[in-house]
């Protein structure tokens, strides 16, 4: 099969170009990405040489880039987007244009060529928080940001595409992912790194905000099991059930290090940030997938891959970054 993905220089999407190429030597994929602040080509130098990989930069805003891309595809997988919650908070504009815009330009291109599977990777922040339970499928969205509501507004153009057109459009949505290769403004690999260099780790509120931790291997498979055997005009969630607040994730991070809860800076709650996040994965697991990493198994990976692959985070934190993170948490000092 011959698969575009779209975003595949970020962190989920470059997880799953690695994930399709070593698990499914017949394939081929073209990466399209227009290489925003969290696409990094050298995510992927290790398949760059792949016969079966190739990449392409442009937007998926850009008809005719998408036009071209497309023209060879069986199959896409979209993982293009703006994804940081903080960032849409600070200015939406992008994320409309990127999460709904983009897709209705891909949807438009893949409609006319034809193309019979498409997967959409959402996320679980469209049904907004619950306090007790589980989200299913067919629950009502409740987005509480800006980057919720436009992944939202993506999956009702979605579903409006395979109710006008009988368009076969698949969707995940995932729970919180992390692993390597993930960009150091996201909460693990933030604390990681500043850990690392003993500065302080800014945790929201009192810390008490419930997520569920998918580890980004596991994602990749759900994802692409999906694509493969899913029913056509479904949606899928894909939740590891290793729920864990944010405070026990800083406390694990801090204790795989070695670094002592000094390190921990309480900072005002974000506006808007929903309490706690929770699916119910009936629907994926029924089609044989089921989370193989615990949390503590994966953050453990995680913390060990930040700290041999120093060279590749600290040239993302440069002094524009550090200018952005000084912005949103007003931390940046070193801890004493």
């Amino acid at each position: 099969m011959r698969i575009l993905v779209t975003g595949g220089a970020g962190f989920i999407g470059s997880n799953y170009v690695r994930y399709v190429l070593r698990e499914h030597p017949e394939d081929a994929v073209l990466n399209l990405d227009k290489l925003t602040y969290a696409g990094n080509l050298e995510n992927l130098r290790d398949v760059e040489s792949d016969s079966r990989y190739a990449f392409v930069r442009g937007d998926i805003c850009d008809e005719a880039a998408v036009e071209k891309a497309m023209a060879s595809a069986e199959a896409v997988v979209n993982f293009a987007a703006e994804s940081h919650v903080d960032r849409s908070i600070l200015s939406a504009g992008s994320f409309v244009d990127t999460d709904i815009k983009g897709l209705y330009i891909l949807l438009e291109a893949a409609r006319k060529r034809g193309i019979g599977r498409f997967l959409h990777v959402s996320t679980d922040e469209v049904y907004g928080s619950i306090a007790q339970g589980s989200f299913a499928e067919e629950d009502l969205f409740n987005p509480s940001s800006p980057y919720a509501a436009s992944k939202a507004g993506a999956e009702l153009l979605a579903r409006a595409y395979a109710h006008t057109f009988s368009y076969p459009i698949l969707v995940t949505r995932g729970s919180n992912t992390y692993g390597p290769y993930q960009y150091p403004e996201k909460v693990i690999p933030l604390f990681i790194t500043n850990a690392i260099d003993d500065h302080p780790l800014p945790l929201y509120g009192d810390g008490m905000n419930v997520r569920d931790w998918l580890y980004v291997e596991d994602h990749c498979r759900g994802i692409d099991l999906v694509l493969r055997e899913g029913i056509r005009g479904e949606a899928y969630n894909l939740g590891a059930d290793q729920e864990r607040t944010n405070l026990e994730v800083t406390r694990q991070i801090l204790a795989l290090l070695g670094k002592g809860e000094n390190l921990i800076e309480p900072v005002a709650d974000r506006p808007g940030h929903d309490r706690r996040y929770s699916l119910n994965s009936t629907k994926a697991k029924a089609l044989g997938w089921t989370p193989r990493v615990g949390f503590e198994e994966g953050l453990e990976r995680t913390v060990t891959w930040y700290r041999q692959n120093e060279a590749w985070w600290r040239r993302l934190k440069d002094e524009s970054y550090m200018k952005y993170y000084r912005r949103m948490y007003g931390g940046g000092r070193r801890a004493s």
